[in-house]
């Protein structure tokens, strides 16, 4: 399997990366987070909204629009960490708005972007209940119809009647997607083909699954000594799911707790890249090939088990 023990370069133990979502992240408390990160010797990946709103957002979060923050996202690309794509703005982006963000992306960066996590725009490939299979599909509409808060917008990025589709350049220009998103720390234990292709949503090259640490509290719990403790001993890899923006900087100072245990967890024997270098390497060593119909349910069933259960997403 792509994880046994001693794929690591380097002799190192497991793999770690983090996928930061631009969401509610002003460049202050970007500076501030990624400081330490950097200190730590923590390289992880960015994602960024290369365009700024033309119309109104349903995040709020810097965009590369704001000079300031893009020339802190070039520094911090110049330090080794990744930029990656969060679609095109904080809002819905037609097909014509995607293809200039990621012109103007690969302007702005050198080349297109290689990993991307979709927002909730109405863009977004393959997601709501199309990330979704036969009865696994119909108890997440079920559970969505049962649920009047959710009421949730169609998403058409990989619909070509669509305004929205971009599905074709995607597949042209991209290459990992983010889909599931689990409790468990060791993200390979959930998911030991990632990356891998899906023959049922082919405008996405690659897709690789995630650890839920989408807010401090949750990265928190994900990061704890005895779950970084084993995934140390297990020899696996964690891809955290984050939100910088959500409460991780008080009082102009990161959290305590997510100090420490970044702290602890940057003195074990981990290889520490970002998200395209540590998928780049499964690949590598054997991953990539298509997702067999009884492990994408597998999967399916797992995800909406714990969405239902613990909110994950």
């Amino acid at each position: 399997m792509p994880h046994d023990e001693g794929i690591w370069p380097a002799g190192k133990r497991f793999a770690f990366s983090i996928f930061d979502d631009p969401d509610a992240q002003t460049l202050e408390h970007s500076r501030i987070v990624y400081g330490l990160l950097s200190d730590l010797g923590l390289f992880t990946t960015k994602g960024v909204w290369p365009a700024g709103p033309l119309r109104q957002v349903n995040s709020p979060g810097e965009t590369c629009a704001n000079p300031a923050y893009l020339t802190h996202v070039l520094e911090l690309q110049a330090r080794g960490f990744e930029v990656g794509f969060h679609h095109a703005s904080p809002h819905s982006s037609t097909r014509t708005e995607t293809i200039a963000a990621l012109d103007r992306f690969r302007e702005l960066f050198g080349s297109d972007p290689s990993s991307m996590a979709n927002h909730y725009n109405e863009e977004a490939l393959y997601w709501g209940a199309d990330r979704v299979s036969g009865l696994v599909r119909l108890a997440y509409r079920a559970a969505q119809l049962a649920n009047s808060k959710t009421q949730e917008q169609p998403f058409q990025g990989h619909c070509e009647a669509s305004p929205y589709f971009w599905g074709d350049v995607a597949r042209a220009r991209i290459r990992y997607c983010r889909n599931f998103c689990f409790r468990e720390i060791n993200t390979l234990r959930m998911c030991p083909w990632m990356p891998y292709s899906d023959p049922d949503r082919p405008y996405v090259p690659l897709w690789y699954t995630s650890t839920d640490a989408n807010c401090c509290a949750r990265f928190i719990d994900a990061l704890s000594e005895a779950n970084q403790d084993r995934l140390e001993a297990e020899g696996g890899a964690s891809i955290l799911y984050v939100h910088f923006g959500h409460a991780f900087v008080e009082n102009g100072r990161p959290h305590p707790r997510f100090v420490e245990l970044l702290t602890r967890l940057s003195r074990k024997g981990g290889w520490f890249v970002p998200v395209t270098a540590l998928l780049d390497h499964l690949a590598r060593c054997g991953a990539g090939a298509p997702i067999r119909s009884s492990a994408r349910a597998r999967l399916e069933r797992a995800w909406f088990l714990e969405k239902v259960r613990y909110g994950t997403s």
